[in-house]
């Protein structure tokens, strides 16, 4: 596979941790590249679109069969491949599906961060104008897709801003199942379009790996059967190499993150990394960050002794709403337990995706 990019871990397809695409020599597969889902001559439906790089489907990039999705309810089924462009959904309730259903086949990836100039000269990006993938609407689902940011620290030294967004959603009912999202700071931006907006999102058995605040925003999400992956860093000598986690909860959005029998592994050295810090935005004083991991095993990458720190000293991390319940690993051991809140049984019985999803049960349609 042609390279990615430069990044240590995106190079080659391999070090990605990409399926190599199909050999196909130059002739459609006996099942043509979307497998069981059809192909445009056998649609599923008249509201499948079909991409493909190679030029076999309805359209060859994602944004142009997004922008050709006229209404609600379209489904875009992505070939294997690599779809180097950013994209922006804003059509209600959408639906991308990785022909393959592995997510190593199908990777959207762009390179720029929050401190990349503007091709117009209007500026940077910013962090929210660097995601790769920006999903504004609500009912948006994925499945077996990977998203990628691959702007590389060490590619540019001079650039400050250097949060690289894979992808930010900012939609009610967003769901992600068995979807891989790959970054380094600020990989998955869960949030939600303004303070007053409800967003509830669900990510179920998805892999996530970044360095600093690789999971953040105000959105109400669950993280289902999911990996979270540290990543190592050759431009720092000391620890803390950076957070897993950074809710900035507030306005519409009463509850946080909840992440619930997943994992945190790490490729840095042990105790490098601390579990999560609040983000309180500066346009928002009033949030206070929540974030509940429970069953979940937490790897010797995590600062066992203390796994929180604050982001702003004004802001203390013990002031927030940060809780764990019946974690297991050595990330997990509680040396101090004021470093360690924990939830009781009765309190636990309200961390569950039902009570922070409420009426939406997107686990129940996979």
């Amino acid at each position: 596979m042609a390279t990615l990019s430069r990044r240590g871990f995106l190079v080659a397809g391999a070090a990605l941790g990409l399926a190599p695409l199909p050999a196909y020599a130059g002739t459609r597969p006996p099942h043509g590249p979307f497998g069981r889902y059809g192909s445009p001559a056998a649609r599923l439906t008249a509201t499948t679109l079909y991409v493909d790089p190679r030029g076999r489907g309805d359209f060859t990039t994602v944004q142009a069969a997004v922008n050709a999705a006229g209404g609600t309810g379209y489904t875009l089924v992505l070939a294997p491949g690599v779809y180097r462009e950013t994209v922006a959904v804003a059509a209600p309730e959408m639906s991308w599906i990785g022909a393959s259903e592995d997510p190593r086949d199908v990777v959207v990836v762009y390179d720029n961060a929050a401190g990349t100039p503007r091709p117009d000269g209007s500026g940077t990006y910013g962090t929210s104008g660097s995601a790769t993938t920006l999903i504004r609407s609500d009912g948006f689902t994925a499945r077996w897709i990977t998203f990628a940011n691959d702007w590389l620290r060490a590619d540019h030294p001079g650039v400050s801003g250097t949060q690289a967004v894979a992808v930010k959603v900012q939609g009610d009912r967003a769901a992600f199942h068995h979807c891989r999202f790959l970054g380094h700071q600020d990989t998955l931006y869960a949030d939600s379009a303004a303070l007053g907006v409800f967003a509830r999102q669900y990510y179920a058995h998805c892999h996530v790996e970044g360095d600093v605040d690789f999971v953040f925003g105000r959105a109400t999400a669950v993280f289902a059967h999911c990996h979270f992956r540290t990543l190592d860093r050759t431009d720092l000598a000391a620890a803390p190499y950076g957070f897993v986690f950074a809710p900035s909860t507030a306005g519409a959005n009463p509850l946080g993150y909840l992440v619930t029998r997943s994992r945190v592994s790490s490729e840095a050295p042990d105790a490098h990394y601390k579990l999560a810090r609040p983000w309180v935005p500066s346009s928002d004083p009033t949030a206070r960050p929540m974030l509940t991991v429970r069953d979940t095993w937490l790897g010797p990458g995590i600062d066992a002794a203390a796994p929180y720190a604050n982001m702003s000293n004004s802001f203390p991390w013990q002031q927030q709403r940060f809780a764990e319940y019946r974690n297991t690993g050595p990330g997990a051991e509680i040396t101090d337990p004021a470093n360690r809140p924990q939830l009781t049984e009765e309190q636990a019985e309200s961390a569950t995706r039902a009570a922070y999803l409420g009426d939406w049960a997107p686990w129940k349609k996979c």
